[in-house]
């Protein structure tokens, strides 16, 4: 690995405190690239995306690194580096759509089988007697070291030392089986289009702000406010409006209320909040969604279900998912001061059109840069992002909680306005960049 001259990293990251050039230093960052996102599972998909052969979506593993998810001809979902093994260029250029036959590059015209394998390569009697090998994989759309998919979610990662991808999430992937239980037919799949937001500002602020309970008060008070005047308005037949409306008051609750949420984290970065209660736990069910899991389930698991309720779960570092409300975002990083936010909504199987319709309102109010929460955040990002270029103190601090902490065997537990969240990702964060992570069970917690 290269090395970090005089960035010692137990002086860059200790229990409780985090220095401000890992927000600011172009060289972490482009050593984060290589040691976090080219080390961890990152998120690349859903099956549902490429539900016939020869269909394919394309993004980026890290900031620079063009892959591939295709489903081949058996039905197998494959992510392959996005990159010609003749002279490297991109061999699929559009986000998505359908290939037939087979993956062809538009340079010289080699083309691949959709499981990455050469499959011809004009006028090949030119490379008689030269040593070329067909068959050798570097010639070859390679496919990353891992690739597994977790109920339909897609994940890869460049490293092979990586542990298998159900070791990794740990218990937090009791949130994948949620989300996905929630639907009577326990699938869900990719429905509408994506709200793409640009951030100009340091990828790791939007993780740190997921769990972070001590600001939807302070930062979301405006809009809290003026969405309760307007709900004491509407009279009692404004069912629709009422029901629109209501998405944003809890996003002001008390620090009472979010202290009772509880936080819980895991090895290798992950974590959420709430669980037994969240901010999304007192939405009301659709009568007909409740009919429909109660004949998939059975009334007892099907309240079972419902119980479970987190806010934010964090797949660190590249995948956030909210349960209650079926949608994702993906973080995809640009530079040292710059990513972009993908938001996914998904559809429940088996349930009316009225959830789904749901989750693209929430969506469209919370997650949209056009929306009414985000934009919030992304104000507090932007003037932290230019904050810490000032050097009056070296340090983020986390001590909040510290030391209250409850370690359990496979999980660390605490209050919901606690900094564990933050202490799980830079635990996680550390040994990452030492390139320990894999090397023994972590408690993702910085001790």
């Amino acid at each position: 690995m290269t090395p970090i001259p005089d960035r010692n990293l137990d002086a860059l990251v200790t229990a409780t405190k985090a220095h401000r050039s890992i927000y600011t230093d172009p060289a972490i960052f482009e050593l984060e690239m290589t040691r976090i996102w080219g080390q961890a599972w990152i998120f690349i998909g859903h099956e549902s995306q490429i539900p016939n052969p020869g269909d394919f979506f394309t993004t980026h593993i890290n900031h620079n690194i063009p892959v591939v998810m295709i489903r081949d001809k058996e039905g197998s979902v494959h992510v392959l580096h996005n990159r010609c093994g003749h002279k490297g260029a991109k061999v699929v250029e559009q986000r998505s759509g359908n290939v037939r036959g087979a993956l062809r590059c538009a340079y010289h015209g080699w083309s691949y089988r959709f499981d990455g394998s050469l499959l011809k390569v004009p006028n090949e009697t030119g490379y008689d007697n030269t040593g070329f090998d067909s068959k050798a994989p570097c010639y070859s759309m390679q496919p990353l070291a891992q690739v597994d998919s977790y109920r339909g979610f897609v994940f890869a990662t460049l490293s092979a030392s990586a542990p298998n991808l159900v070791t990794w999430m740990g218990g937090a992937k009791d949130c994948f089986d949620n989300l996905c239980d929630r639907a009577p037919e326990g699938e869900v799949e990719v429905a509408g289009g994506v709200l793409r937001y640009e951030h100009a500002c340091n990828w790791k602020f939007i993780l740190e702000n997921l769990n972070d309970t001590m600001h939807p008060m302070v930062t979301h008070e405006s809009v809290v406010k003026a969405a309760q005047d307007y709900i004491a308005t509407l009279p009692p037949e404004a069912v629709e409006q009422r029901r629109e409306a209501e998405i944003i008051p809890p996003f002001g609750a008390s620090y009472e209320k979010f202290e009772d949420s509880g936080i819980t984290g895991f090895p290798f970065g992950h974590h959420y909040d709430g669980g037994k209660t969240s901010i999304h736990a007192d939405y009301s069910v659709d009568p007909e969604y409740h009919a429909a899991m109660v004949a998939a389930y059975g009334e007892a698991r099907t309240r079972e279900i419902y119980a479970f309720n987190t806010h934010n779960v964090l797949f660190y570092p590249s995948l956030t998912i909210k349960c209650a409300v079926q949608n994702i975002r993906v973080i995809r990083p640009i530079s040292v001061n710059k990513f972009i936010v993908e938001t996914w909504s998904f559809r429940l199987k088996g349930a009316p059109e009225s959830m789904l319709q749901r989750t693209l309102l929430y969506s469209r109010l919370i997650n949209s840069a056009m929306g009414m929460v985000g934009p919030d955040d992304l104000e507090v990002y932007r003037r932290t992002q230019e904050g810490l270029a000032s050097p009056s103190n070296e340090w983020v601090e986390f001590h909040r909680q510290y030391g209250r902490d409850k370690v359990l065997e496979d999980r660390i537990v605490g209050g919901g306005t606690s900094d564990l969240d933050m202490r799980t990702q830079y635990g996680a964060w550390k040994a990452y960049m030492e390139g320990s992570i894999f090397e023994a069970k972590v408690s993702g917690v910085a001790q």
